[in-house]
């Protein structure tokens, strides 16, 4: 199979959808593999690297889509690359399509099967393509929030460790998965003071017996959110329904409760935000103040630890490329019925529930797609 990747245009994503070690190993087991200049400069790859793991370099992104039978990419497609999708190819890459009608109906359009590494599964119910990101958004997420509570960046002014006589931030992370965890991790191991919320009795008490004195951990309900977020000097945004828009948890009302210069980071805000307040901002532009609350809205933090971030994607989504390109989309995931849960537009159809619902599209069955 010809397989192909290209340079990523979303503002400041210096991610790339195949390293040269994974170009090496899908040409080792028989692919032909396309790269466009430069795709891996933003890793520190240069096409001499690609070349040598024995992939073809091209000129253009558009020679790239028009030769490769499965694209792998690490960001959506935007508008100028949907425009150059066709029937039947294969499109393996992050979506986040429930917030962005705009995607949907391009693809569908396009007639294009579109695989979405945030929706394939594992056997324990998670995540597994989604879980490396989420691992460095989540660290990410409190270096951000430090730097955005700096004085000269609009924020409190306030040092989350503290130091001796001066009592530490006050960290609130919304969320005990991948991401909260991590946000977690780095927030006590500066020492902040961290409280984390969820509303699974079994993650609380994972993550109590973990972090034991360095993070207070609180059930999530209207009035436990409201009572921390008023206290908070940084609250990280951490929740996650797979596939679906992210639930507004913070509302605008709840700013006014807050200290002037406070912090918010939106983890969620690739599926919409968890803020009523976000909005999508980028590594140019990273903030905006709403009501004196600072926002850190970016939709692709991993993208500015870009060699970290491909390295750990890759580990996990080769497998995944290496099945495509050996048996063709359609009896990979009858195969396997995780990656068959990446589905989620399959020649013209909807075949993610969440997405359909959050769009108002119509719903098809993967089985019937698969059949």
């Amino acid at each position: 199979m010809i397989v192909g990747t290209v340079r990523e245009i979303k503002n400041n994503e210096f991610r790339v959808g195949l390293t040269p070690e994974a170009a090496q190993e899908l040409v080792h087991a028989g692919n032909d593999v396309v790269v466009e200049t430069g795709a891996g400069l933003g890793i520190g790859n240069s096409d001499d690297n690609y070349v040598a793991a024995g992939a073809r370099i091209v000129a253009t992104a558009a020679e790239v889509f028009a030769q490769a039978e499965l694209l792998v990419k690490v960001k959506e497609p935007q508008a100028a690359e949907r425009a150059m999708l066709r029937p039947g190819q294969i499109l393996f890459t992050y979506l986040h399509l429930a917030p962005d009608p705009d995607q949907a109906r391009d693809l569908i359009a396009s007639g294009a099967i579109c695989i979405a590494y945030e929706t394939v599964t594992g056997d324990d119910g998670s995540l597994p393509l989604l879980k490396p990101m989420s691992q460095v958004a989540g660290r990410m997420s409190i270096q951000a929030g430090a730097s955005a509570l700096e004085k000269a960046h609009g924020g409190r002014g306030v040092l989350l460790g503290g130091v001796p006589g001066v009592m530490p931030g006050k960290v609130v992370i919304i969320g005990g998965g991948v991401v909260g965890f991590n946000a977690a991790q780095m927030a006590a191991g500066l020492g902040a003071d961290v409280t984390i919320l969820d509303r699974s009795a079994e993650v609380l008490e994972k993550l109590g017996i973990h972090f034991e004195a360095r993070a207070k951990t609180r059930f999530s309900n209207r009035a436990n959110l409201a009572a921390c977020v008023a206290e908070a000097d940084l609250v990280i945004g951490a929740v996650l329904v797979p596939g679906a828009a992210a639930p507004k948890l913070v509302t605008r009302a709840m700013l006014a409760t807050m200290k002037p210069g406070a912090v918010l980071v939106d983890v969620a805000i690739d599926q919409g935000g968890c803020f009523e307040t976000s909005h999508a901002t980028t590594h140019t532009d990273p903030t905006y103040v709403v009501d004196g609350i600072v926002h850190y809205c970016v939709a692709n933090m991993p993208g500015a630890v870009a060699r970290t971030s491909t390295y750990a994607l890759g580990n996990v989504t080769l497998p995944h490329a290496m099945r495509l390109a050996k048996l063709g989309w359609k009896e990979a995931l009858r195969r396997d019925k995780h990656l068959a849960n990446g589905l989620n537009i399959c020649a013209g159809q909807v075949t993610c529930k969440p997405v359909a619902e959050a769009l108002g599209l119509d719903y098809v069955d993967l089985a019937t797609v698969l059949q």
